[in-house]
């Protein structure tokens, strides 16, 4: 039965209690939490991808993006105020929804996490490139920095940063909330910086035409247009529930998870708004055509030649050719010291969002072990280092495969396959929580529910068949394999289905990985 194995919210409740950690975080560092995981590759790289898909139209697509986002957010909110206990969406779906979904909803997480990483390292790869081309004049081998897409070989420089996160996962050096700190303040610096310059320098023409590819993506599955990039540019706002994911580090999590999650997701959409306006009227960003002026997609070699062309020809690389796409607006408008400050602010900081997509998958796969789903060896603490180092290795190897091979773009967008359906699950879940336990304390109430959750889950829906075809093929071909681990394991060796709420007693207080002392701001 699809609704069959609910784990009851109170049983929920009292396994947190055992494996509590230490309740350190309140409503400002929450928000620099979350600022810290949204502001990556999404805004320091993708604005390339979202000019090949809408042009100036991405500013439309930060929009849509943004509301799916804050709807969303809305519903995760009053979730995580109920429930203030890892696991995010995977959680709360047991809760409400039974377990074959809640595995489901943890299985798309883990691709989520995973791919998300890769992302973000092949993202912090054109940004390193970038910075020892322009600063040092080395020039790295075509291929060795980029995969078979793009007629390479081999992106070596995130292959290596993906494996030396991996490392220092594996060995227990996390960041300190002070390094994090430090980091969202040096992201936020660079993007203020670049809107100061770029504004004043904004030119009207470039803004036209305004939707070139349309709003819908064609009949053939391409992923372009206003919707297409929306589709894509979602990614640059993924991290904002990993706000959801500390609330069993949160003082006050009733109070502070809603101000983490709402607050950091409305810093970033302005950030956004303006970066991207910056861009668009700085320099341009019409999508790069073909021979006989077909659009092209991202991702793909027909639009490297044609880029590799273009600046063959000593015209100036447009927008949607760059892999520094920050860095190479302002280096184009006559600041190349400052573009060089953008593409090291983007070098020092993308490591770090690597870090926290990593550590939430272990966290996922940690609390799905938890409920005896996936063996609970791979959950296992090392004596020394005190860190889920099997499935940590496990991680770090599939994250430096996609990194290796594949464009930051169809990573992305695979990503998005498996948030989206998280959101979606928790869209559903807070509605049918609302009329199944209406009495239970809410202490963050989501505002007109009946018009909030529907339209988060019409949003993601949107969407998600905004995707690329082969991204939209990715997560049912994922949820199958998922289905087979699962009734292969999962079903039987589930502590719910054997009748056991709690988890074991001798690993109730052990979490994934030591979490530091969190100061006051």
């Amino acid at each position: 039965m699809i609704f069959g194995r609910i784990k009851p919210l109170d049983a929920i409740l009292r396994t947190a209690e055992k494996k509590a950690l230490t309740r350190t975080l309140g409503a400002v560092q929450l928000t620099m939490l979350g600022v810290g995981a949204v502001i990556g590759t999404g805004i320091f790289v993708l604005t390339s991808e979202a000019a090949q898909k809408a042009g100036p139209g991405m500013l439309w697509s930060f929009v849509i993006a943004g509301f799916v986002c804050a709807v969303a957010a809305l519903c995760y909110s009053e979730l995580a105020s109920m429930v203030p206990v890892s696991g995010s969406a995977y959680t709360y779906t047991y809760a409400v929804m039974g377990e074959l979904l809640a595995w489901m909803v943890g299985w798309a997480l883990i691709l989520e996490y995973a791919v998300a990483a890769s992302a973000v390292s092949v993202g912090w790869s054109g940004y390193f490139t970038g910075l020892l081309d322009s600063s040092l004049g080395i020039h790295l081998p075509p291929a060795l920095v980029a995969g078979p897409y793009a007629g390479g070989i081999v992106n070596l420089p995130a292959l290596i940063i993906s494996l030396l996160v991996t490392g220092l996962l594996m060995i227990g050096t996390t960041e300190s909330a002070r390094v994090n700190a430090v980091l969202v303040f040096i992201k936020v610096t660079a993007l203020t910086m670049f809107i100061a310059i770029t504004i004043p320098m904004m030119k009207g023409a470039n803004f036209e035409p305004f939707t070139p590819n349309g709003w819908m993506s064609d009949a053939g599955g391409s992923g372009l247009g206003v919707f297409g990039a929306a589709a894509s540019i979602f990614f640059a706002y993924v991290g904002f529930d990993a706000v959801s994911t500390a609330a069993e580090e949160t003082k006050n999590p009733q109070r502070n998870v809603p101000i983490g999650l709402i607050g950091s997701l409305g810093i970033c959409t302005v950030f956004y708004l303006l970066v991207a306006s910056g861009a668009i009227g700085a320099i341009g960003a019409q999508p790069v055509t073909g021979p006989l002026g077909e659009a092209l997609s991202p991702g793909t070699k027909a639009l490297t030649d044609q880029c590799q062309a273009i600046i063959a020809s000593g015209t100036v690389e447009p927008l949607a050719c760059s892999k520094e796409a920050l860095a190479h607006v302002l280096k184009t408008i006559g600041w190349p010291v400052l573009g060089n400050a953008v593409g090291l602010a983007a070098f020092l900081a993308l490591p770090s969002v690597i870090l926290m997509m990593m550590f939430g998958q272990t966290r996922i796969f940690f609390v799905m072990a938890r409920d005896g789903l996936l063996p609970e060896k791979l959950a296992t603490i090392h004596p020394k280092w005190h860190t889920p180092h099997i499935v940590t290795a496990i991680t770090g190897v599939f994250v430096a495969i996609g990194a290796a091979f594949l464009p930051v773009g169809k990573l992305a967008d695979v990503s998005n396959s498996g948030t989206l359906f998280a959101f979606l699950m928790v869209s559903i879940s807070v509605m049918i929580l609302r009329r199944t336990d209406p009495n239970r304390a809410r202490p963050f109430r989501a505002p007109a529910l009946g018009i909030i959750a529907p339209l988060a889950i019409i949003g993601t829906l949107g969407l998600y068949f905004s995707l690329p075809f082969e991204a939209i093929m990715v997560l049912p071909i994922w949820g199958g394999i998922g289905l087979v681990v699962y009734y292969l394991y999962g079903y039987r060796k589930s502590h719910v289905g054997r009748g056991i709420i709690d988890v074991h007693e001798e690993d109730a207080d052990s979490p994934p990985m030591p979490v530091p002392p969190v100061p006051e701001l």
